[in-house]
């Protein structure tokens, strides 16, 4: 292995529904469209070495998802993640990519900051449920595993929790409650929908309609704000203070920026 590259990555509209696994090959797909030299892994069946971090659930949108391919070759992070996104599906999008300098990026996803769009809701009655949320001292929930039903406490992971509201977009059309949440990650995980679960629990919050969950930010906790910070900022600046390694150019494919088209030509 020569190099770890890890990416952020996207899933936007339609694509929020695809489950971990079809994005899986997906991205496999991608890797070999865009012609990365990928590690493989030892034995009879080898995989292409990704290592996927916290994926968001199936049927939630992200804009803060996070892999880490390792590579056998030198590559510039920044047109590595071009080509890639380039030919992953439009809504699985690269968004930024970065040289793994320092060790652990699970450790530094500490915590996820989600919007939660509530058609239907009264932003004042999203409010006073908020409020009455913060102010217990734990609130029980109930969520069916594959062992069983299980209870935990969806209050104590909660850091921040705010609701505000988004304006009626036509004169027919009523305001949607929206909610900001910080939670830590912690076990077991609570996930918006037990949130949510925990909103019904103390104060009766019952949305006609499931929300639409969106990942803004995936990262390291700031516990004094209540902020999520980008993971990739130590690796960032570790290379900044430090020399980059050789990359190798790529011999036929020219990469846009993030977002744009491959051109293929020769080099």
């Amino acid at each position: 292995m020569a190099q770890r590259i890890r990416l952020r990555y996207t899933k936007r509209g339609r694509l929020r529904f695809t489950s971990h696994r079809d994005f899986q090959r997906a991205f496999e797909r991608a890797l070999r469209r865009a012609g990365v030299p990928m590690a493989y892994s030892a034995g009879f069946t080898p995989h292409p070495k990704v290592s996927y971090a916290n994926a968001a659930p199936t049927g939630t949108g992200s804009e803060a998802e996070f892999l880490e391919i390792a590579l056998t070759e030198h590559r510039d992070p920044e047109k590595l993640g071009a080509l890639l996104d380039a030919s992953l599906p439009a809504g699985l999008d690269v968004i930024d990519a970065v040289e793994a300098r320092i060790s652990g990026l699970a450790d530094r996803l500490q915590a996820s900051e989600w919007e939660l769009r509530l058609p239907g809701v009264d932003p004042e009655e999203a409010r006073r449920a908020v409020a009455a949320f913060l102010a217990a001292e734990s609130v029980e929930v109930e969520r069916r595993t594959k062992n069983g039903m299980r209870t935990f406490d969806a209050r104590a992971a909660v850091v921040r929790l705010e609701a505000g509201e988004s304006p009626a977009d036509g004169p027919g059309d009523t305001a949607c409650a929206i909610l900001r949440l910080v939670v830590r990650h912690s076990t077991p995980a609570v996930r918006p929908d037990d949130v949510l679960s925990g909103l019904r629990a103390a104060a009766d919050l019952a949305p006609p309609v499931p929300a639409a969950v969106t990942r803004l930010a995936q990262g390291l906790l700031d516990e004094e704000s209540g902020t999520v910070t980008d993971p990739l900022v130590p690796d960032r600046e570790a290379v900044t203070a430090a020399p980059p390694t050789a990359a190798v150019p790529t011999a036929t494919t020219e990469a846009p920026p993030f977002g744009g088209a491959a051109q293929v030509g020769t080099a």
